[in-house]
């Protein structure tokens, strides 16, 4: 899968901002951003379900939005909102989307009895999908958005509503997929999810902003991440605001985590600034280099340069 100069515009507002993609196969390719950066947007065009204002897009071999109707037998589509019908049982929604798919009776038998079992639905086969709970609906989505056996399966934020033990089964059920030869995109907000994917994309509004499997991603952060322990954690992070250089401030248990700007990618620099910092407030703490996280490379590359919105500090 690939888009060149992918845009889409509302109006005045540019949602994707010449978007280059590559999705290789049989890859879990995940979109990390905050809501409103413009994953949704980018999925929906990339099956062929919004027009793009710019820009092209080839999928499995389909130039996209010209072949999107052929395009639909090899895709699955997911959204984070339940889109089956509450009032049909969970056989009954198999059923029916198999025959929107064109499976003939005995194909959709057996294909339905085997994603039952697969996904531990089968003692709820004739309850109602409104009465399940959202583990169980995120587990019949997916069984429906499979039935057909989509080469690409496209996930929009498809955990949003779930507790974590059904995220873990969730994944675990994605990459199954993934190992049979599916190619899946899936957006999150997430870091534990993106963490998971074997290549990430962050978008910031409308725009790639960083390309890797995650660990690259943190090898190559430019910038410092640092600990800092002290007796009172909370004032060190009213004395770090606002200071220039750091782009992060967390409290972690007793801890502070404190992200340093590219500036300071030297890391003895960026410890001695946030010591400098500490000691001018009276706060006694040890300052250390730590291990990149996916959260610092997210606020790295989603940082605002200053003044960017012409506000004034």
């Amino acid at each position: 899968m690939q888009a060149r100069g992918l845009s889409k515009r509302f109006g005045d507002l540019t949602a994707v901002d010449s978007l280059n993609l590559t999705v290789r196969r049989a890859e879990v390719f995940g979109f990390l951003g905050p809501n409103g950066c413009g994953k949704s947007t980018t999925i929906r065009m990339l099956c062929g379900l919004l027009l793009p204002s710019a820009g092209s897009i080839e999928v499995l071999g389909y130039q996209i939005p010209r072949d999107a109707e052929a395009l639909k037998r090899r895709i699955g589509y997911m959204t984070q909102k339940f889109s089956l019908y509450d009032d049909l049982s969970v056989g009954e929604n198999l059923e029916f989307l198999a025959a929107v798919q064109g499976l003939d009776r005995q194909q959709a038998r057996q294909r339905i009895a085997e994603l039952l079992e697969r996904y531990w639905l089968a003692d709820r086969r004739r309850q109602l999908a409104g009465t399940l709970s959202g583990g169980q609906k995120q587990r019949l989505a997916l069984a429906g958005a499979v039935l057909h056996k989509p080469d690409l399966l496209l996930l929009d934020e498809p955990t949003s509503a779930v507790d974590p033990q059904s995220r873990r089964e969730f994944w675990d059920s994605l990459f199954e997929l993934a190992d049979s030869g599916t190619t899946l995109l899936v957006s999150t907000h997430y870091m534990d999810e993106a963490e998971r994917c074997t290549r990430l994309g962050i978008l910031d509004q409308g725009r790639l902003v960083a390309d890797g499997s995650p660990s690259e991603l943190m090898v190559a952060l430019p910038g410092s991440p640092l600990l800092v322990e002290c007796a009172q954690p909370r004032q060190a992070q009213q004395a770090l605001q606002g200071t220039p250089g750091v782009l992060a401030l967390t409290q972690i248990g007793n801890s502070l985590r404190v992200l340093a700007a590219p500036v300071q990618a030297n890391d003895a620099a960026a410890v001695e600034l946030i010591q400098q910092r500490l000691r001018n407030a009276g706060i006694q703490a040890q300052v250390a280099t730590t291990t990149a996280n996916l959260e610092d490379v997210f606020v790295s590359a989603t940082q605002r340069p200053p003044h960017s919105s012409g506000e004034h500090p």
